[in-house]
């Protein structure tokens, strides 16, 4: 299938082809499964307050993934516009994708949820009003569109994101998509770029980035796994953290041990948060693509 024809040299980025955007999609659960030390979350030390799974298994769960995004991407891009359609056929790829993550780990849910997020970014990107600038909020609007439409094809969830949903009338991982990712545009970019202009090193700014979304989010992964004292260890614990200085400074690296020791306790983990971290990421590595490869800011 023919793709679109690059924007015009200058300000305006550069399309990005279908296997560019999942490659990038890709790129960024690596980069959050690697960020160490995140609190009670799989990364390089081990695996957190998981049991089925570890940094290799989620390595795998995230290569065996790009087929899926490339394959989204083109599906957005070939319909044009958000639609009832667009959604069904993005949910079914969906279905699909997860199959091929089910069967690459051995059966460990390593990134249901990241399917769900970072698919509706990859479709938002290849969207015309997304992909000619690479614009954040565009992006996430045009997910929000396609989010907001039903899958009629959909059995009845029963996963345990959409039990604490409903048991703590928490918005969860589809609010967020259809309010257009406010922890994203409101929190984790802001919170990343903030990060960067103060001159701390890329790999605290990451951290500092996932401490800022877990004090803001309902997480529907602590809830389930703790309830609400889960829920509010997680936010209070990683408001401690930046309240300390962050985890660049001595005083934040101990914050953030206290954290990562209660959630292991409550055999608790924020795993809402790190997909959106990982949805931040994807954002982030969009706006410094542009037809030159120089870096762009985003306009949020």
């Amino acid at each position: 299938m023919r793709e679109e024809a690059p924007a015009p040299r200058g300000n305006a980025a550069r399309t990005l082809s279908d296997a560019q955007l999942a490659r990038y999609a890709i790129s960024a659960l690596i980069d959050e499964a690697q960020l160490t030390p995140k609190p009670a979350l799989v990364d390089r030390r081990g695996s957190g307050a998981h049991r089925d799974l570890d940094l290799d298994t989620m390595l795998r769960s995230a290569h065996a993934l790009e087929p899926t995004f490339a394959t989204l991407a083109r599906a957005a891009r070939r319909r044009g516009e958000p639609s009832a359609l667009l959604r069904t056929e993005l949910a079914q790829i969906g279905r699909a994708g997860e199959l091929d993550m089910l069967h690459a780990t051995g059966g460990s849910n390593a990134h249901r949820g990241a399917i769900w997020i970072i698919g509706l970014l990859v479709a938002g990107a290849s969207l015309p009003a997304g992909a000619m600038r690479l614009n954040a909020a565009r992006i996430c609007t045009g997910a929000a569109q396609i989010a907001c439409f039903p899958d009629r094809f959909a059995a009845p969830s029963d996963s345990h994101g959409e039990r604490a949903r409903q048991r703590y009338h928490v918005g969860g991982a589809r609010r967020e998509a259809q309010d257009g990712f406010p922890h994203v545009i409101e929190v984790g970019l802001p919170a990343l770029l903030a990060a960067r202009e103060r001159g701390i090193d890329e790999n605290a700014a990451r951290l500092d980035t996932l401490l800022s979304i877990m004090a803001k989010l309902d997480d529907t992964c602590l809830l389930h796994r703790a309830g609400l004292p889960g829920l509010h260890a997680g936010q209070h614990g990683a408001q401690r953290v930046l309240d300390a200085g962050g985890s660049s400074t001595p005083a934040g690296l101990e914050a953030l041990a206290a954290l990562e020791r209660n959630l292991l306790t409550l055999n608790a983990s924020p795993g809402g948060a790190a997909d959106l971290l990982a949805a931040t990421l994807f954002l982030d590595m969009l706006a410094h693509h542009d037809a030159n490869g120089s870096p762009d800011t985003w306009n949020i």
